[in-house]
C-alpha cells in the first residue's frame, strides 16, 4: 500500500493513497469524538450532530439539497457514528473528486442547523432508536456492553435514548461541534485513482477554514468485575440472541495482534472452533462467531449466535466449554496456521477497494499519530507464538471476567452467571 500524508499549517493532517487501477476513489474525513465523549444529559448528541450535517450549508440552504448533489455523482455516501470516533465518506468515479471534496467539507465547516431542521431529524433520530428496539441482533450488542460497563459513556447506547435525544437543545450541538470538530481533532483521507500533489493543494484549500484548537477529552473507562455477570432484557422474539465474552485489551496492547488469533481460531470463519462445536455437530444455531472489540482503553472477546429459546442453556454451556477447553489445553500449531492464513487472505481482499484502504489509513492515524502498513500489521500477526497465544487465553477466560447478555423472553440471569462460573 502506497500512501503519503502531511499536515498542513492549521494542524490537519490529510493522507493520500493513489491507486491507478481503479476508476473510484473514496473521500474520508474522520473525527476522534463518539458517544464516549458525553456527558449522560446529552448522550446521543454526537450521533444527532452527524445527522445534522447534511441538513443545510450556506451554499447548499435547502433541505435534502446536499443529498441530491451527492446523488447526482453516482456516489455512495453516508456517516457514522460510534463510541470513540464520528466518519463521513464518499464514495464516487474519481473525475468527481472535486465535486466531493467540495461538498463534505462544506457541510463539516459551514452547517446551518437550521432550528426547523434540528426539530425534524430529532423526530427521525427517535425512529431510527425505535428501528434498533426491534432489532435483537443489535439489541444484544449494545446489552452487552450496558453489562460490562456499566453507567458511564462507554456503557451507553450511541444513538442515544429517547429522554436524552428530546432535551438536546441546539446551544448544545453547536457548543458539542466547536469542542470536537476542530482540525487537531481531524483526518482527511482520500484513496483511489487521485494525483497526490493536486489532493494535497486541493483538500488544504477547502479545509483552511476549518477550526482550530484542543478537544475536550473523554473520561476514562473504569473497569469493575469481581464475579460473573449475566443480564436478560426480556423479549418477545423468535430466537434468543446470546452474547457471551470476557473483559480483553486496548487498541494499544501488544497482545491484540495474538488476540485476532486466537479470535479466528474461536469464531472468526466456518472451521472456527465455534461454528464447528454449536452450527456443525448440533445444529443449534444459523449464525455464530467471535468478535474482538479494541478501544482505547478497554477492549473485550465476544461470541454471539442466535438460537431456539429451549436450547440457550445448551448453546452458552457449549460457548464455555470451547472457551474452558482453549484455555486448559491452549490451541495446536495446525490451528494457529491455519487462522493465519485465513488472516492474511481476508486482508489482501478487504484492501482492493479504495473505501477499506481510507477506512485503514485514517483510523491508524487518529487513534496512533501514525499509520502502520497492512504489512507491518500482518507481520506483527505472523510472528505471534503459540505459548503467546495460550498465556492469553489463560488470562482472559476467567469467570471474573466473564459476561453474558441475551435478548429473550425468559430471564434466568442467576442460572448463567453460575454457567459462566466453569469457564
Amino acid at each position: 500500500m502506497k500512501f503519503e500524508k502531511k499536515t498542513f499549517k492549521n494542524g490537519l493532517r490529510t493522507i493520500v493513497a493513489p491507486m491507478k487501477d481503479t476508476q473510484a476513489m473514496t473521500l474520508w474525513v474522520l473525527f476522534g469524538t463518539g458517544s464516549k465523549y458525553e456527558t449522560k444529559r446529552l448522550n446521543g448528541i454526537s450521533h444527532f450532530l452527524e445527522h445534522l450535517f447534511f441538513k443545510g450549508t450556506k451554499s447548499r440552504p435547502k433541505a435534502g439539497q446536499v443529498n441530491r448533489e451527492l446523488d447526482r455523482l453516482g456516489a455512495q455516501s453516508n456517516a457514522f457514528t460510534s463510541k470513540e470516533f464520528t466518519g463521513y465518506y464518499v464514495k464516487a468515479a474519481s473525475k468527481h473528486f472535486d465535486v466531493a471534496l467540495d461538498i463534505v467539507s462544506d457541510i463539516l465547516i459551514e452547517p446551518l442547523f437550521k432550528k426547523e431542521e434540528i426539530e425534524k431529524e430529532r423526530g427521525v433520530i427517535l425512529q431510527e432508536i425505535s428501528m434498533y428496539e426491534d432489532d435483537p441482533r443489535r439489541q444484544s450488542f449494545d446489552l452487552f456492553e450496558e453489562l460490562v460497563y456499566g453507567d458511564q459513556p462507554a456503557g451507553w447506547d450511541t444513538a442515544g435514548y429517547p429522554n436524552t435525544v428530546k432535551n438536546i437543545t441546539r446551544d448544545d450541538i453547536v457548543h458539542y461541534k466547536n469542542s470536537h470538530y476542530l482540525t487537531s481533532n481531524a483526518v482527511v483521507t482520500v484513496a483511489g485513482n487521485v494525483d497526490p500533489a493536486s489532493a494535497f493543494r486541493k483538500i488544504e484549500k477547502a479545509f483552511s477554514r476549518m477550526p482550530q484548537g484542543n478537544k475536550i477529552e473523554k473520561a476514562k473507562v473504569i473497569e469493575s468485575q469481581s464475579r460473573p455477570q449475566a443480564r436478560f432484557k426480556k423479549k418477545a422474539v423468535d430466537q434468543t440472541h446470546l452474547r457471551l465474552g470476557v473483559r480483553g485489551y486496548n487498541m494499544f496492547d501488544e497482545r491484540r495482534y495474538a488476540m485476532t488469533v486466537l479470535q479466528t481460531i474461536l469464531g472468526g470463519n466456518w472451521s472456527s472452533r465455534l461454528w464447528n462445536e454449536l452450527r456443525e455437530k448440533r445444529g443449534l444455531t444459523y449464525y455464530v462467531r467471535a468478535f474482538q472489540e479494541n478501544y482505547t482503553d478497554s477492549g473485550y472477546l465476544m461470541a454471539a449466535a442466535g438460537v431456539p429459546h429451549e436450547k440457550l442453556e445448551e448453546a452458552a454451556k457449549k460457548m464455555v466449554d470451547v472457551f474452558r477447553d482453549v484455555r486448559l489445553k491452549g490451541v495446536s500449531d495446525a490451528e494457529i496456521k491455519f487462522a493465519k492464513e485465513y488472516i492474511r487472505g481476508s486482508m489482501a481482499l478487504a484492501f482492493e477497494s479504495t473505501d477499506e484502504i481510507a477506512t485503514f489509513l485514517s483510523s491508524q492515524e487518529i487513534f496512533y499519530n501514525k499509520i502502520m502498513t497492512p504489512e507491518e500489521v500482518l507481520e506483527k500477526i505472523e510472528k505471534t507464538k503459540k505459548a503467546e497465544i495460550n498465556k492469553i487465553a489463560k488470562d482472559i477466560f476467567k469467570p471474573e471476567k466473564a459476561n453474558l447478555a441475551a435478548i429473550s423472553p425468559g430471564d434466568n440471569a442467576k442460572a448463567f452467571e453460575k454457567i459462566l462460573a466453569k469457564i
